[in-house]
């Protein structure tokens, strides 16, 4: 059956009407030459490409709407207050997104002001950024593997290995019906603002298998395309074994590698997990199979090692195989313009989130306070464009809200004058530039014979979200 969709504004195009048969775009212009089956008036609503979102965190994304979402404290009483009211006897409390950067106290609560609150619950509330945690004992006791693992502290978050810890004890607490309504909430939600495709980035020290594997098992309309963050692995379903692989990890938690300390903490430069050789090894053996590689990079030791494996894996495989494969990068946020111009060189995708410069970014910003006059540098997209890196908009959500039109606005309005990209190049890298990270042949633009995979929106509500022809989000045109 054909549906025709009439008075409407089609991005791109000075059509106002399409029509979708058989979950593909069979007709665009202005006067349907047929009969379809069906009619609908969009009302001068605009119609867009879907939006994909290239980094996401599915379960740990729905959990934050099912959970306990801490992204709106303001101080240390806010947190402790949450738990209190939260904690129930016998039931794991999961929380995210405490950020106490711009708190009075400039610090989160520590262990024994967390388990007087908790009431020996076991209590796991990741920070924004998903590098450390707060932890109740009772959860440490769970995973007493931490206690002598890096990043252990013996009163306040955890860190590097002894997160993971924590982390893998807090997910085998949460029972499969928890997970897989956490997972449906978050898939419903993306749907909701126009998006009809989400990059899981799975790993062992992220999600786990068991979630990974499930997670890839959901029909609910929204596309799932899978990456495995672990090396020398065979990951049934996974598109590549790419995603999360961390190199290092995040700046808010001072585990992002650094060439020279933290302006706010001169103890540390960060953790590097990865080196040039390792990463070497793995674009190899995922460019020699066909597989899609790619790494967690942010801090510029970091990005600087990445490279270097580039280089390695070049004079083993050559330049073309390593185009040809398409690898990516996750993050990328202290790269120079010469690294750009190499990265560019090997085809490499930038899966960025604007949003990290919209939180963080500026004068005033967190990535200031920890980098000092090195923030300037951060998230350079004008640069990778510039420099022929194909952009791919993503929310690393639960670290950002699922928002695609505010990741664009991100984009457009660095905080960084110079930094940021126009809104034709922004709205290409939350569009085809996911698709293009993806390996996926199609471009996502609304051409005759291609899929019927877009969104309807008024001033940016979104109205409909539908993929290959099948509704997955609508509400009432008014």
């Amino acid at each position: 059956m054909t549906t025709l969709f009439t008075g409407a504004r089609i991005h791109g195009s000075s059509a106002t009407a399409f029509a979708v048969t058989d979950g593909v775009l069979s007709w665009i212009g202005a006067d349907y030459p047929g009969t379809p089956g069906d009619v609908v008036d969009l009302d001068g609503a605009l119609v867009a490409p879907a939006f994909v979102d290239a980094h996401v965190h599915a379960t740990a994304a729905g959990l934050l709407r099912t959970g306990l979402d801490l992204t709106a404290a303001t101080r240390v009483s806010d947190v402790l207050d949450a738990v209190r009211d939260r904690a129930e006897p016998g039931a794991l409390l999961w929380g995210h997104g405490w950020d106490e950067t711009a708190w009075p106290e400039n610090r989160p609560p520590t262990r024994e002001e967390l388990d007087t609150v908790a009431g020996g619950v076991p209590v796991y509330l990741s920070r924004i950024d998903v590098h450390s945690a707060l932890v109740s004992s009772a959860l440490v006791d769970l995973a007493p593997s931490a206690r002598t693992a890096a990043g252990w502290s013996d009163t306040g978050p955890l860190a590097r290995d002894a997160h993971h810890h924590v982390r893998r004890a807090a997910r085998a607490s949460i029972a499969p019906g928890q997970r897989r309504a956490a997972q449906h909430a978050f898939l419903r939600h993306a749907a909701s603002m126009g998006v009809a495709c989400v990059h899981e980035c799975g790993g062992p020290d992220i999600s786990g298998r068991e979630d990974f594997d499930d997670l890839l098992t959901l029909d609910t309309g929204v596309e799932i395309v899978g990456y495995w963050g672990e090396r020398g692995v065979r990951v049934p379903g996974a598109r590549g074994l790419a995603g999360d692989l961390f190199v290092d990890g995040a700046f808010g938690s001072r585990t992002a590698a650094l060439h020279e300390p933290y302006t706010d903490a001169p103890d540390t430069s960060g953790a590097r997990y990865l080196d040039a050789e390792q990463i070497a090894a793995h674009l190899v053996a995922c460019t020699e199979t066909g597989t899609q590689a790619g790494f967690h990079v942010i801090g510029d030791a970091a990005v600087a090692e990445v490279v270097d494996g580039f280089r390695r894996a070049e004079k083993i495989v050559g330049e073309r195989a390593l185009v040809t494969a398409r690898h990516r990068l996750e993050h990328l946020e202290m790269v120079t313009a010469e690294q750009a111009d190499e990265l560019a060189r090997f085809g490499v995708v930038a899966s960025v989130q604007p949003l990290f410069d919209a939180a963080w970014g500026g004068q005033d910003g967190m990535y200031a306070r920890r980098l000092g006059a090195r923030a300037a540098a951060l998230n350079p997209f004008a640069t990778l464009a510039a420099a022929g890196v194909t952009l791919a908009f993503g929310s690393d959500t639960p670290v950002t809200p699922v928002d695609p039109w505010a990741t664009i606005r991100a984009a457009v309005h660095h905080r960084t004058p110079g930094s940021g990209i126009d809104e034709t190049a922004a709205f290409a890298a939350h569009t085809s530039g996911g698709r293009a990270a993806a390996r996926d042949p199609w471009t996502g633009e609304l051409t005759v014979g291609a899929p019927a995979t877009f969104a309807v929106w008024r001033d940016q509500t979104c109205l409909r979200t539908v993929r290959n022809g099948q509704t997955i989000h609508e509400v009432p045109l008014t």
